[in-house]
């Protein structure tokens, strides 16, 4: 696919800023923004999904699939955010997890600006039955407490496979657009805690949290700082608690994330 040379060039302040919103009310606006300038940029079409972990879709202020109902996904096609499986199935979902920057893929591969070598590793077999399309240009967007958004583009024709025009050409300013939107959307939908924001935890419950996360079970930890297995697994409980996390994986992750893991020595 090729894309004229005169398109060489970022979003202007005002093309970011119309893709940017502060309110619920703002967002089908900015989504309808962000639909047309990615197609006068490349002529793509826009999935985008601030979660991949999840298969609830993006939504406007008024509850409407913006899949569907801006970015124009309709029955008979593939309805992506509903494919049950796909967080788990899709190579562009994997993909996501460990690059940052704009990709492009397809049956053959991932093609990127630097080699990741961690790109290789995924199954890239039955490539379109499992991403729901022959190829795609993505912007992996990472988020606070290990969130992972991405906006993926795809030719208007579901048989192209070669994006490498697209990406050569507009890979950068799709990249600062779709972080904008998505960004926005994060913070205006978040359901926001602030004791997370602003949680605190004991040094105990630091220093179990820190031998947890070097792989000891709470019977070691217990030995290693004196304590009874049942005082250590309060103190672990406590900072789960704290953190608003649903096991003790999730509650390591977020207490890293925080930076909570290196605080004592």
């Amino acid at each position: 696919m090729s894309v004229p040379g005169n398109l060489r060039h970022m979003p202007s302040s005002g093309d970011v800023a119309a893709v940017r919103f502060t309110e619920l009310a703002g967002i089908r606006r900015a989504a309808e923004a962000l639909r047309d300038q990615v197609a006068h940029l490349c002529g793509l079409r826009t999935a985008v999904s601030h979660n991949i972990a999840v298969r609830e879709p993006m939504r406007d202020g008024e509850g409407a699939v913006l899949a569907s109902e801006v970015f124009g996904f309709r029955e008979g096609e593939g309805r992506w955010w509903d494919a049950p499986q796909l967080a788990l199935s899709s190579p562009l979902v994997h993909a996501c997890r460990v690059e940052a920057e704009p990709f492009w893929c397809d049956a053959r591969g991932f093609r990127t600006r630097v080699a990741n070598p961690l790109l290789d590793a995924i199954d890239l077999s039955d490539f379109r039955a499992r991403a729901m399309t022959s190829s795609a240009l993505v912007v992996p967007i990472h988020l606070p407490f290990g969130q992972i958004g991405a906006a993926s583009f795809l030719s208007p024709d579901p048989l192209e496979e070669d994006l490498s025009g697209a990406y050569d050409v507009v890979a950068d300013a799709l990249a600062v657009l779709a972080r904008a939107f998505i960004q926005s959307y994060v913070k205006v939908t978040a359901h926001v805690r602030q004791d997370v924001a602003g949680v605190s935890l004991t040094k105990r419950e630091v220093e179990c949290l820190r031998w947890a996360a070097a792989g000891k079970t709470n019977d070691e930890i217990g030995l290693i700082l004196g304590l009874q297995r049942t005082t250590v697994r309060f103190h672990i409980r406590a900072a789960s608690l704290k953190l608003d996390a649903v096991n003790r994986d999730q509650t390591l992750f977020k207490a890293a994330q925080l930076g909570f893991l290196g605080m004592i020595r």
